[in-house]
């Protein structure tokens, strides 16, 4: 009898524990099916603030998503949005936020390329003009070189490219800005050298035939006439046609007056200037 008991006991005890295991699995399944639609209408939520304008609203449902659900593949795209909701009306330091967290996050999502997209064009929208501080140029320009390089079959590298193409505008721009400024002091050195900047890193750029100019013009001033020349036939080969080129073919000319201020009226002194110049254009 005592047998029969013990086994009967044990048998009402593996259906409890089995009947309690079901109950487990039973309550897991709802409470993921409750948790997937509450991202869904967080999500939903967020996507219809996004559209009525409430872009706040928006980006903290977009993050009530991501928070709900992170092992989901909704949470990646969730933290995009809630960085979109914020580009969409100029909060650029929150979105450039999420962007940057998405990276951390989600290090091998398929929708990077789209986030440093995002975040180029972020940086890019704050920039202001050439007299400004170059942060936001800079931090731009190396978003849409990693794309370039990273993901050049995408079209994000076709638009990439073309941002580029701007931004070394813009950084041309303010090289000519801080050399016209540094040539109307007579500050010759750091003049040649920004004008030199522009020659060898944005040859691209509208500002190419007037340093080119520039160049010769000092050169000559300083008496460094070969050096004037090689600039000279460079402005020549490229941009004949130019209104420049005959500004630099005037300069050889024995009647052209450069309007330049004379650099020394000492000749002594003229001639100690150009020895220190010499060795720093070899």
């Amino acid at each position: 009898m005592f047998s029969k008991f013990k086994l009967l006991l044990i048998f009402t005890l593996f259906l409890f524990v089995l009947s309690c295991g079901e109950k487990k699995n039973k309550i897991s399944k709802i409470v993921e099916v409750d948790m997937e639609m509450q991202m869904s209408n967080a999500y939903r939520e967020g996507y219809l603030e996004l559209q009525k304008g409430d872009v706040l609203l928006a980006a903290k449902k977009f993050n009530e998503t991501e928070l709900l659900f992170p092992q989901s593949p909704w949470a990646a795209k969730s933290a995009i949005m809630a960085a979109y909701a914020y580009y969409t009306q100029n909060y650029f330091g929150d979105a450039i936020f999420e962007l940057e967290r998405y990276l951390v996050t989600y290090p091998n999502h398929a929708d990077k390329v789209y986030v440093h997209y995002l975040l180029g064009l972020c940086f890019y929208e704050q920039i202001v003009d050439e007299t400004k501080d170059l942060k936001s140029i800079l931090n731009s320009k190396d978003q849409f070189e990693l794309i370039i390089k990273d993901y050049p079959a995408t079209e994000f590298a076709i638009d990439a490219g073309f941002k580029i193409d701007l931004i070394n505008e813009i950084l041309a721009a303010k090289e000519m800005y801080l050399a016209r400024y540094y040539l109307d002091r007579a500050k010759w050195i750091p003049a040649l050298n920004r004008f030199k900047t522009v020659v060898k890193k944005y040859n691209t750029t509208i500002y190419t035939e007037e340093a080119l100019h520039r160049l010769v013009e000092i050169n000559y001033s300083l008496g460094l006439i070969e050096e004037a020349k090689k600039y000279a036939n460079t402005l020549g080969y490229n941009y004949q046609s130019s209104d420049w080129y005959k500004n630099t073919y005037k300069v050889f000319n024995k009647n052209y007056r450069d309007g330049i201020k004379e650099l020394q009226k000492d000749k002594k002194k003229k001639i100690g200037l150009i020895k220190r110049f010499k060795g720093l254009f070899d």
